[in-house]
């Protein structure tokens, strides 16, 4: 069956959950590589026209939430200076900047960059040739604000969900434990954290306010069930000045948040899926349905292709 085209917005800022597996057995990626991805990952950010907001690398695939910007916010001496950064000083000739605008402002060249490389490296350190991904990456569209953060603590919670860790922040792969181990060294995150939307504007303030969340959303470990954060450990950190949030299971919703093509309100659904019905094999119309136990909508792929 052919497979549908991706959905990709080129003219405005757009958020995008992405996954993509590994074609080996196993748990190929280890300590080293998963921390070699997460170099590649800051490398090419600084290159590419993009906002990291939240990433996981677990052992055979890895997550990321990345902010995709059009060329347009950026001057060509912003190309030129990205351009000398990543190419030791060369310089950017006038006839190459339309390709690099059009390049950096590609999900799809970025994480073919991103993968292209890490294969690279993974061959020549496993002394192998071959495939190291799998199929094609996943993509959704993610709304700002309610939906961001919904989405942002379903990766961060990855390793919970797995067993790894008890809290997320102790696994050193993941985008909460980037912040709390390192600071964000290098500035590497993005500190929107989907709270810019409510108009909370101190960054610090957002870190809490999402350390809590995830917190809330990833509790409680009942007995005999995996993969949950103990009560006693949201109890303590609750005495750390989390207030009660609104408790969100959506721990096992995978499927929303890998192949729901598009998640936010009723009306971000709809208006997306109006932009790209046209790349659907099935010509029958689609309506955004809401999440049982979720504040969003989802637009369901699966039967597609």
């Amino acid at each position: 069956m052919p497979r549908i085209a991706r959905m990709l917005v080129h003219d405005q800022k757009t958020v995008y959950h992405v996954i993509s597996r590994t074609a080996l057995d196993g748990y190929p990626l280890g300590d080293f590589e998963k921390e070699h991805l997460v170099e590649l990952l800051k490398t090419l950010s600084k290159q590419y026209f993009t906002e990291i907001l939240g990433f996981c690398v677990m052992g055979n695939h890895f997550h990321l939430l990345v902010r995709i910007i059009p060329d347009q916010y950026f001057s060509d001496d912003d190309l030129r200076n990205r351009y000398k950064a990543a190419f030791a000083d060369k310089e950017l000739y006038d006839g190459q900047i339309p390709h690099y605008r059009d390049k950096w402002s590609d999900l799809s060249e970025f994480m073919k960059e991103l993968k292209q490389r890490f294969s690279l490296f993974y061959n020549k350190r496993h002394h192998r040739r071959g495939f190291f991904w799998g199929d094609r990456y996943k993509s959704l569209i993610v709304e700002n604000g309610e939906t961001l953060i919904n989405c942002l603590a379903y990766i961060d919670l990855n390793p919970v969900r797995a067993g790894l860790v008890q809290r997320p922040e102790d696994y050193r792969w993941c985008s909460l434990a980037y912040h709390i181990q390192t600071g964000n060294k290098d500035g590497f995150l993005s500190l929107d954290f989907g709270l810019v939307e409510f108009g909370e504007k101190d960054a610090d303030e957002r870190r809490r306010y999402y350390r809590r969340y995830v917190y809330e959303a990833g509790g409680f470990k009942k007995q005999g069930k995996a993969g949950m954060i103990r009560r006693e450990i949201v109890d303590r950190e609750r005495k750390d000045n989390f207030e009660l949030n609104r408790m969100r299971r959506f721990l096992y919703r995978t499927r929303y948040f890998t192949d729901a093509g598009v998640i936010g309100s009723k009306e971000f659904v709809s208006a997306h899926y109006q932009r790209f019905k046209d790349v659907f094999i099935s010509k029958k119309e689609k309506h955004p349905r809401p999440i049982d136990g979720l504040a969003f909508y989802s637009l369901k792929r699966l039967s597609e292709g």
